[in-house]
């Protein structure tokens, strides 16, 4: 099971930054990100594609999960 980061309720650029020291602390593997704002979603993808991690993103109940991938 994926480990998840919750960034809801977090204002821009928050969401981001939190984003960005889990990634950097995990170097690689599999977790979720899950969000209430659809500027964080789109932020968080695309640090994640610059960063060379795979992302999918579902909405559930008006919150996003984003799935970030890197082997």
């Amino acid at each position: 099971m994926a480990e998840n980061l919750d960034v809801r309720g977090l204002s821009c650029p928050q969401p981001v930054f939190e984003t960005r020291k889990k990634m950097q602390a995990l170097g690689k593997g599999l977790f979720e990100v899950l969000c209430d704002s659809a500027t964080s979603r789109d932020n968080i993808r695309r640090l994640a594609d610059h960063e060379g991690w795979n992302v999918s993103v579902t909405e559930k109940n008006d919150e996003f999960v984003i799935t970030l991938e890197k082997k």
